[in-house]
């Protein structure tokens, strides 16, 4: 019995070697970024309230938020790649909380995400920085007073004539319970705006989305 046993187990041992191996990401290996940029107030609604998220204190003022800069192939993504750098530190992290509403989200956004970057974490961090800060944020969406309900494609038009070097087939807007969620604008490696693979180029078609105001 003992040696049938045995000569299962290297009948077993040579089938698996044959097998494939798992494909892993790679970091470096991509073809673009999305920056993805979430309506704070609604995503407090839906979850942040509930997780009691530092991002949803009422004093913080907070808008849109960068939900992150996100490695994208031109179909699918990378994601949890093994990175040949350290994990950024807590300092590091934290200091990211201004944009990102938490240093939790940031550590989270490194190592779905940022680790398929290929950079440092300093430098994926400074270009998440750069990328969010060159795109600008129309002010009248955050000078609203009290909720409205709007198409969501007036969210897109409100980027893109803010920002004029973007294209509609550079950004999408989506939806998520019937609130606005984010806005997400495709970037080259070098952060120039382009076009969006198809995966990503599907808008939300609402006519009366929830679009809360700053709290």
């Amino acid at each position: 019995m003992h040696a049938i046993r045995r000569r299962l187990a290297a009948a077993l041992l040579i089938v698996l070697a044959t097998l494939p191996a798992a494909a892993q990401d790679r970091a470096g290996e991509f073809a673009y970024y999305v920056l993805s940029l979430t309506w704070s107030p609604n995503w407090c609604t839906l979850e942040g309230d509930a997780r009691g998220s530092p991002e949803c204190d009422g004093s913080r003022d907070l808008g849109w938020t960068l939900h992150g800069l996100w490695p994208e192939h031109e179909q699918g993504w990378p994601q949890d790649c093994l990175s040949p750098w350290p994990a950024p530190s807590r300092r590091m992290t934290e200091g990211m909380a201004d944009l990102m509403g938490s240093g939790g989200l940031a550590w989270y956004e490194w190592r779905k995400h940022g680790a398929c970057s290929g950079l440092p974490a300093g430098e994926y961090f400074a270009l998440a920085r750069t990328a969010y800060a060159q795109v600008a944020r129309p002010p009248l969406l955050e000078a609203l007073e009290q909720e409205v309900r709007l198409p969501a494609a007036l969210i897109e038009e409100a980027f893109l004539r803010e920002n004029p070097q973007l294209s509609a087939d550079g950004v999408t807007v989506t939806c998520r319970s019937g609130m606005i969620q984010e806005v997400r604008i495709c970037l080259t490696k070098d952060l120039e705006p382009r076009r969006c693979g198809p995966e990503l180029r599907r808008d939300c078609t609402l006519e009366d989305a929830l679009f809360q105001p700053v709290r």
